[in-house]
């Protein structure tokens, strides 16, 4: 064989080897590509076609807190995505799902107190506020951005507007009394005794503001301004204060159910 020949040989056996390796080598990539699990989502029950009937004087305030429930979702999502492989096999639940739900719970409180302002507060959303895991991309479904409209506002009756607080007379500030809510409680687990103490606290100083801010406005508004200027707004952080004390409690032991209507305060 000449030597021209032995080197066109050896040539086309390095070329050879060359491809296959290459070709192996493709397929270990694309296997491993194909191996690999997309990440969970959550999966979220819809809330804004749950509603009816929304008055609408509440209509932006529903749609600003359903806008804030795709939010929270868009947001556990990410959480998912970059916390993959960390944490036991309860760091999904502990970590991610269960305060989505907290957030949940009061965004959808605060939707159905707007909606009880003007007209009928709807019943039994909190069972909206659990969300689960769709593996391989699925779930976190998106929320009606828009709150579905109710009765035009020409048709709303006045009496459906809330009873107006008493003013205190002239050079006369009212107190804010609201229910106790520490007394109301069962045994609190120790593991969630400093959450709930944390929460009880809060309680005191969100009546130490509102009774600041009735001293502050002696005088100004309508007849409407204490309850929707002050006892309005205390309301909905009661309720998302109450609840966050429910679900401590509900991690350990049995979630105390009705502590919702410890939320309403009243001037004295």
């Amino acid at each position: 064989m000449s030597r021209s020949r032995e080197i066109s040989r050896r040539t086309k056996i390095a070329i050879t080897a060359g491809v296959a390796l290459a070709l192996f080598g493709t397929g270990i990539g694309v296997a491993a590509a194909g191996g690999e699990s997309a990440a969970p989502t959550v999966d979220c029950p819809t809330v804004g076609d749950k509603l009816s009937g929304v008055p609408a004087s509440a209509q932006a305030e529903v749609s600003r807190n359903l806008a804030l429930l795709n939010t929270q979702i868009d947001e556990a999502n990410r959480r998912l995505a970059t916390s993959q492989g960390e944490g036991g096999p309860n760091f999904v639940q502990n970590a991610i799902l269960g305060p989505l739900k907290d957030k949940r719970v009061a965004t959808i409180d605060r939707i159905a107190i707007s909606i009880g302002r003007q007209g009928t507060r709807p019943q039994g959303l909190e069972s909206l506020a659990t969300c689960t895991l769709a593996a391989g991309g699925g779930g976190g479904a998106a929320e009606d951005p828009e709150a579905p409209a109710g009765e035009p506002p020409a048709e709303e009756p006045p009496a459906e507007e809330p009873p107006a607080q008493e003013e205190p007379p002239a050079g006369e500030v009212g107190t804010i009394t609201c229910p106790d809510v520490e007394s109301e409680l069962p045994a609190v687990p120790a593991g969630a005794q400093a959450e709930v103490d944390r929460n009880l606290a809060l309680l005191e100083t969100q009546i130490a503001e509102a009774n600041a801010r009735l001293v502050s406005t002696v005088g100004q508004g309508g007849p409407n301004f204490v309850q929707n200027a002050i006892l309005g707004p205390l309301e909905s952080k009661r309720v998302a204060t109450i609840n966050r004390i429910a679900t401590a409690i509900g991690r350990i032991d049995a979630r105390p159910v009705g502590l919702d209507a410890l939320a309403p305060c009243t001037v004295s």
